[in-house]
């Protein structure tokens, strides 16, 4: 999110100053991407993990900053909720074997973070919702005691002057409400970021935008919610609805969400994706720094943009435009929608399956464009995450009419080939990728990714056990699994 922020409260002429600087950054990244050759480079992967962190009792913890004192590892960060932490991966370079090496990143990073927590009897879970939480659990004094979370919470329950509100349907529909925002923090998210040549931009991100809604069906790993069997993937519709920012009204029409997938294909580039977020969405955290981007600039340096950056990080498209000044600066592509877990090797593989699929698919894309509407996307990625495997999406049929509906595990299916050729073609071993896409093609082949795990074992366990009862030893199952770093597929029924 950019600037270290150390101040909750701000100014009217804050506000203004901090506006008319996103202004001035939007002229110089203009500038900064019309030039030749800025931002070229190798592909490159990195990833950051949300993980809720437990007591021996497997309920919530809230001592992430107590873990954060005891180290001076700076690839940990504390997350929104005081039960949560966030593990920032080094990026890695795409060629060769960079999924292995992802997924010992992670393995190394959960066992460090597991033994910090031995000491106050906690523990971590690679998971997207803990299934144990309850709405006690998400109350305000949840929120994690630092400026930037207060100043956050304070100005998106300012700009709303109401409760947050949400309603999830699902096997067992859920209504909620909550006075903060502290219900995001139930989400735990494994986010990717893919470095991309500006040039390869506009393609590469509405793959993004087409293929996300299969990535989050075969990975979804969150179908519980406060004691109640929602969606596959209730962290979608959890996270738009936990933060929205908007008044309730009754007129004709909304301002957008800050949450959401998206208004369009992208039609050049990066920058119409950032001067969106400028142009919509109000600034929630007015925090600028010392020195004038354009200053900066015209001195011939090359700018942080930490405002625009810090205010791009309040606008959480779930596939995002990322802008960092590092290695001569450079654009990503966040890949939001991820979960969490269940194991290392399954979030490496759900990488490699959906950056291949986003890499595979160049050479197609200016064809399906124009046969599929942006709102069918939008469509997919909302179905998806609602019945995960099983759902039904649209795709670009290769003759008229366009679109047809096909079983998303036969999409994902012919995705295989089409990723494994794309992480070929970014120098990615053969060996890699058919170890990963192996992991993709099993959960295909059995119909088992983490949510159906989830839902089938706590079906076992309420056979004898209340439901609380029930959450908890399905949670301890889960654990002992994930420890062992097998895909879920190899899990089998719980005992």
């Amino acid at each position: 999110m950019g600037l270290s922020i150390d101040k909750e409260k701000f100014e009217d002429q804050d506000y203004a100053q901090f506006a008319a600087r996103l202004q001035q950054s939007l002229t110089i990244l203009h500038e900064l991407l019309s030039r030749p050759g800025f931002g070229e480079g190798p592909l490159t992967v990195g990833a950051e993990l949300e993980l809720p962190i437990i007591d021996k009792a497997g309920h919530a913890f809230p001592i992430n900053q107590s873990l954060l004192a005891q180290c001076t590892d700076s690839s940990l960060q504390l997350e929104l909720d005081r039960f949560n932490i966030e593990y920032n991966a080094t990026p890695l370079d795409l060629a060769g074997c960079p999924f292995t090496n992802l997924q010992h990143q992670l393995t190394q990073a959960i066992a460090n973070i597991n033994n910090l927590a031995a000491a106050e009897g906690g523990r971590v879970v690679p998971i997207g919702i803990l299934p144990t939480l309850t709405e006690a659990d998400l109350q305000s004094q949840a929120l994690t005691d630092l400026p930037r979370y207060r100043a956050l919470s304070w100005a998106l329950r300012h700009h709303r002057h109401a409760p947050f509100h949400v309603r999830i349907d699902g096997k067992e529909p859920l209504t909620m409400t909550c006075n903060d925002v502290t219900m995001e923090g139930a989400n735990t998210s494994f986010q990717l970021h893919l470095r991309v040549q500006p040039q390869d931009f506009a393609n590469l991100y509405n793959i993004a935008q087409l293929v996300t809604p299969i990535a989050v069906g075969v990975a979804a790993n969150s179908p519980i919610f406060v004691g109640h069997q929602l969606w596959d993937e209730t962290r979608i519709a959890l996270f738009k609805q936990a933060i929205d920012y908007r008044p309730p009204h009754e007129k004709d029409w909304s301002q957008p969400a800050r949450v959401s997938y998206g208004n369009g294909w992208v039609r050049d580039g990066a920058y119409e994706l950032f001067a969106e977020a400028v142009g919509l969405f109000p600034p929630l955290l007015p925090y600028m720094s010392d020195c004038s981007p354009m200053e900066s600039y015209q001195r011939g340096e090359l700018p942080a943009l930490e405002e625009l950056r810090l205010h791009q990080g309040t606008v959480w498209r779930w596939n995002r435009a990322i802008y960092d000044p590092a290695s001569g600066g450079h654009l990503r592509i966040e890949l939001r929608a991820l979960p969490a877990g269940p194991t290392p090797i399954d979030m490496a593989a759900n990488a490699a399956f959906l950056i291949g699929m986003v890499l595979g698919l160049r050479s197609q894309i200016q064809h399906m464009l124009p046969i599929f509407p942006f709102d069918y996307t939008h469509r997919n990625f909302y179905r998806a995450a609602q019945v995960g495997l099983n759902a039904e999406l649209l795709w670009p049929s290769e003759s008229p009419p366009s679109p047809c509906e096909i079983p998303l595990r036969e999409l994902a299916r012919t995705m295989l080939p089409i990723a494994k050729q794309g992480l070929s073609e970014a120098g990615v071993t053969e060996q890699e990728s058919e170890t990963m896409l192996g992991i993709i093609q099993q959960r295909l082949d059995t119909g088992i990714n983490g949510a159906t795990w989830q839902r089938d074992s706590l079906n076992q366990f309420e056979q004898r056990l209340p439901r609380p009862e029930a959450l908890t030893a399905m949670l301890e199952q889960y654990l002992i699994h994930s420890n062992e770093c097998r895909p879920v597929t190899e899990w089998g029924r719980p005992q």
